[in-house]
This record gives structure tokens, sequence and C-alpha cells, in this order.
């Protein structure tokens, strides 16, 4: 039985649905961003969950590893991708791996 898919976090719902014309300009600037990356997806993706779990912003690690995973990314390198900014950020990136490894697990195929 497969998992629900993950949502994006509520408090970015509420800037989707609150604020339409800001959130417009960002997705657009995010794609435009998205676009000219040198970077493959799969790479991007493990980047992305580094950024979110140094920054502490564990709300979006479930929808973001689901992004990883479809690009290719194993277990194990969603776990180097949230473990990789201990050094410079901290312990307070260990907090990103329960989330991390559940939405991971979770998700069939």
């Amino acid at each position: 039985m497969m998992a629900s898919e993950p949502t994006v976090s509520n408090a970015f719902q509420m800037f989707l649905s609150q604020a339409p014309r800001e959130s417009q300009a960002w997705m657009r600037m995010v794609k435009e961003l998205d676009v000219s990356s040198a970077l493959d997806e799969k790479t991007k993706a493990l980047a992305y969950l580094a950024v979110l779990a140094s920054l502490r912003m564990t709300s979006g690690i479930p929808f973001h590893v689901l992004g990883a995973k479809r690009a290719g990314a194993t277990r194990q390198e969603v776990v180097g991708a949230i473990l990789v900014g201990l050094p410079a950020a901290g312990h307070g990136v260990t907090q990103a791996l329960p989330d991390a490894l559940a939405a991971y697990d979770e998700q069939c195929g």
C-alpha cells in the first residue's frame, strides 16, 4: 500500500493561497534558477536537502526527499546529503533525518 505523497508545508500552502502574486513571482524565479543550473536533477535535489537540513527547515524535507528519490537518489545518498552540513552547521542537521528517512521509506518504487 502506497502512502500518500508528501505535500508542501502548511506555511508554503498559505503563501501560495494568500499571496498569489508574490508566490507566482517566487515560483518563476525558482524555475529560472532550476533551468540555469549546471547540476543534474539528482545532484540538485541532494544539494537542496543539504541546504534545508543546514537551515533546519525540516517542513520541506519530505517533499524534497520525494523529488530526490524520483531523480534516482538512494536512501544512503539522502542520508549523506542531510549529514554533509554536519561540520559547518552542527548537530542540528540530524533533526532532518527522521522526516527524510520516513518520507523515503514510505514511498513505493
